[in-house]
């Protein structure tokens, strides 16, 4: 994915068409609306000669990106669990490992970084109902494997906004939801960590779209990657003005939301009450 938008912004800003990029590498306009959404494997020659047509001359770039190739076509370790998982989602997953920084809006339940291990079994009942426990318990796992993303040695921040909603609705019974609570405050104050809460009361918001996620990364010339999911697929979204439009939305979000420490409060009081 993260190649495939690349090699995709660099045929737009040559004004090269996808049927013109595929005649040069011997292939179909399809394939190169695969390679641009992450769909199929690189080979190692194709991207080069793409590289030279969209006129990438610099070694360093060209490395960067034939790197990103290899990496691209090694499996990753959610591998194993791709069986359990929506086709769209390991694409997901591998993003979020290559993230330095990831901001998000949650509305319907905690974000999947910050579930408690009953709090996502519970949540993973209710999305694959009829599914066998081992299935249940291998997505669980995976779910609690990306969340030591927040605590490696080269954790990304993570910028949250929790929607009131999310804590309010019960996934399991009292003690998993307290027990939830509690990982919320104790996980809120992790360095690279900023938890806010969306209270009812202030009314509407700029999150009325729906929960989405924005992916950011450490290399420049990687664009950033916003992550909208729905019932039978996922939206990846690198150009610009989208992403513009949705940091638009956190931003505002993130400011008429109480701040880390008021939301702790928040949560505490919401802890007392359950």
């Amino acid at each position: 994915m993260l190649l495939g938008s690349q090699l995709r912004r660099l045929r737009e800003a040559r004004g090269i068409t996808r049927e013109a990029a595929g005649y040069s590498i011997r292939a179909s306009e399809s394939k190169i609306s695969r390679m641009e959404l992450g769909r199929v494997s690189f080979k190692t020659r194709d991207v080069e000669d793409l590289l030279t047509l969209y006129g990438i001359t610099d070694e360093t770039e060209r490395t960067s990106l034939l790197s990103l190739a290899r990496e691209a076509n090694v499996a990753g370790w959610w591998h194993s669990y791709s069986d359990v998982l929506p086709s769209w989602f390991p694409t997901y997953v591998g993003l979020e490992g290559a993230a330095s920084l990831i901001r998000a809006y949650e509305v319907q339940f905690v974000h999947g970084l910050l579930q408690t291990p009953e709090y996502a079994r519970a949540v993973v009942k209710r999305g694959m109902k009829g599914a066998s426990e081992s299935d249940i318990e291998k997505r669980v796992e995976l779910r609690l494997e990306r969340q030591k993303y927040l605590v490696s040695e080269n954790a990304p921040d993570f910028h949250i906004v929790l929607d009131e909603a999310a804590l309010r609705r019960p996934y399991g019974d009292r003690e998993v939801m307290r027990g939830q609570l509690q990982h919320l405050i104790d996980i809120s104050e992790q360095p690279n960590v900023r938890l806010q809460i969306m209270p009812f009361s202030f009314g509407g918001h700029a999150g009325e779209s729906g929960a989405f996620t924005i992916l950011s990364f450490t290399e420049s010339d990687l664009t950033d990657v916003v992550y909208l999911e729905q019932l039978t697929s996922a939206l990846y979204l690198d150009k610009a003005e989208d992403v513009a439009q949705y940091e638009k939305a956190l931003g505002e979000l993130q400011r008429d939301s109480p701040g880390p420490d008021e939301s702790r409060d928040l949560l505490r009081g919401l802890l007392q009450l359950s």
